[in-house]
């Protein structure tokens, strides 16, 4: 929690006048107990009614002091708890952007889900009650404890005794909870990303007839996080029954040792209500902070988690350059070098890329082909910086892309990757991701240029039309012609099409990369295709074969040099295969 006080400075203020209100309080609730003996010892036993009515009428008072007092601490409190958990959340979500592709990776978007949502709710509602409840009670018990010396000093005795005891109870009832509810926030997690694959994925399930098993597989995830939480709540739940002993323990010893003192003369018998309802007080107390105990345990250990996604360091170090790069006026032809680049994921067994080298000039078409895990995605995913290689650099318009300043890379490179991401917006706020001050004009030139014209055109409001969240009210070459408009209309230095033409036709597929072709300027574009038609035309290609680079040259040089391409070329026309590998392939 101390890592998060940061978050809770500015509202200082809030933090103090919350408790400091319920002090207040307090006050006036230990006031109760003593009116109320007044009443009895002085009204009651005198038969005075005029002196009742009067007591009556201050502890109308008192009540109404009091709820005041209360009122304004639960502001206080939810105002700076509110604004605790506000300021955590866009941290966080600040922070998330900020990491590298390696650490959202690791994380897992499931944990980052939960722990931006539950875990910062959690955190809230600890602060909020801690604020409001956490200093009342000790007050109210200790409160209790000195004025049951202002009465009697000997029926006191048995308050200095109780409450340390109570308190030794809940404390190590504490220790050994906080432990158990990290655990069980861990066993959310998984049931969240259980929940998430399965909702995600429900076609996939649906269609294999894997629903009885996606059910068997989610209740048992969903049985282990009851037995973790039933397992927590039995310790937590020894705190009532363990201080409802000892409470009413004392209660008998002091009412034995009050009479006693009445007899004698000692105490008169308001005064022993006064104490009766001191003990009382203290029971009351005594089971609020037992359910904030459990409160506070949870948000305790959402805290730690919380605190651990902000601990997590971007293994990316960017430059603190001001200003932008002028790539037009960099001496270097090259659009795009790797130089012996060397690339392998976190908690991977062996390298996605080995030793790969090759240079893509301006204005070039480079095609990458290979087979399925070939490390095709990986290779493209390392020129905009998503990842960072472990050996070789990796270049942009001449210089290593470590060295731009953060952003810079997003304004020079437009990246369609192989899933279509839409958001939920028009297909106008969709498209201005690429350029949020493009023109209506040049918006309609990219959906052209993307073949999505007939897509727009056809629905209700054209750019005004709503996409729902994920795109799921168009079908998935829309999708994916829309996201390929959206990187056009940056007007990209290099464009990145990885493997985001595999819903369309062959004809769309043939339109589209003509017009992109036709396109002035020097933009490189990089096509990551599993058909060869894809990228025949390409000015270079890049074969891969098990995260090496196999092959690379034109189509016509690599079908006389490179035994992976041809086999790749064959597979998919294998008319063309010559006579003697087809009795090669027959025998």
């Amino acid at each position: 929690m101390k890592r998060l006080e940061k978050f809770l400075r500015p509202y200082r203020k809030e933090s103090i006048l919350a408790p400091l209100f319920k002090l207040l309080e307090v006050v006036f609730d230990l006031m109760v107990p003593v009116v109320v003996a007044q009443i009895i010892d002085v009204g009651v036993a005198k038969n005075d009614r005029g002196y009742i009515v009067e007591m009556f009428f201050v502890l109308l008072l008192m009540a109404a002091v009091g709820l005041t007092c209360s009122f304004t601490a639960q502001f206080f409190a939810a105002k700076a708890s509110v604004g605790f958990a506000t300021s955590v959340r866009q941290a966080m979500f600040d922070h998330i952007q900020g990491l590298s592709f390696t650490e959202l990776d690791t994380l897992g978007t499931d944990t980052l889900i939960t722990r931006l949502t539950d875990d910062v709710n959690q955190v809230q509602n600890g602060i909020n009650m801690g604020l409001r409840l956490l200093l009342r009670s000790p007050f109210v018990v200790i409160g209790a404890m000195v004025m049951a010396f202002t009465i009697n000093v000997r029926c006191a005795l048995i308050f200095v005794v109780t409450v340390p005891i109570l308190f030794v109870v809940v404390f190590s009832i504490m220790l050994v909870s906080i432990p158990l509810f990290k655990k069980v926030q861990a066993g959310l997690d998984r049931v969240t990303g259980l929940t998430r694959e399965n909702l995600t994925g429900v076609r996939v399930i649906r269609a294999f007839c894997r629903e009885e098993q996606s059910v068997d597989e989610f209740e048992e995830s969903n049985r282990e996080l009851t037995r973790l939480n039933e397992f927590v709540g039995r310790i937590s739940a020894l705190l009532n029954p363990v201080t409802y002993v000892l409470i009413n323990g004392a209660t008998v010893i002091l009412i034995a040792r009050a009479g006693v003192q009445v007899n004698i003369g000692n105490l008169q018998q308001g005064q022993v209500v006064a104490l009766y309802n001191y003990m009382a007080q203290i029971i009351v107390e005594l089971i609020k902070l037992a359910s904030l105990i459990i409160t506070l345990n949870k948000s305790m250990a959402c805290a730690d988690r919380v605190a651990g996604i902000l601990d997590v360091k971007s293994s990316m170090e960017y430059k603190n350059e001001n200003g932008t790069i002028n790539v037009e006026n960099t001496d270097s032809d090259m659009a795009v070098e790797f130089d012996h680049v060397t690339f392998t994921y976190e908690g991977a067994g062996a390298s996605s890329l080995s030793d790969i080298s090759f240079q893509a000039k301006k204005g070039q078409t480079i095609g990458i082909i290979g087979g399925t895990g070939s490390g095709k995605s990986t290779l493209v995913s390392l020129i905009p910086r998503f990842y960072d290689p472990q050996e070789g650099n990796v270049k942009v318009d001449g210089m290593p892309v470590t060295k731009y300043p953060q952003g810079e890379l997003c304004k020079e490179i437009g990246v369609v990757q192989q899933r279509s991401i839409l958001f939920k917006g028009s297909i106008r706020e969709n498209l201005k991701w690429g350029n949020e001050q493009a023109s209506d004009e040049e918006l309609w030139n990219a959906i052209t240029i993307a073949q999505a014209k007939d897509v727009v055109e056809s629905k209700p409001g054209k750019l005004d039309f709503v996409v729902e969240q994920n795109g799921r009210n168009l079908s998935g070459g829309q999708k994916q012609r829309l996201t390929i408009a959206r990187a056009l209309v940056g007007q990209p230095k290099i464009l990145i099409l990885d493997d985001s033409l595999s819903a369309l036709d062959f004809a769309t597929d043939a339109a589209l990369r003509k017009a992109i072709g036709g396109l002035k300027g020097n933009m490189t574009t990089f096509l990551v295709s599993q058909r060869i038609s894809g990228i025949r035309q390409a000015d270079k290609i890049l074969v891969m074969e098990d995260g090496a680079l196999a092959g690379q040259g034109t189509h016509e040089e690599l079908m006389k040099s490179c035994k992976t391409y041809q086999e790749i070329y064959y597979s998919q026309f294998p008319e063309e295969r010559p006579e003697e590998d087809q009795k090669g392939v027959a025998e």
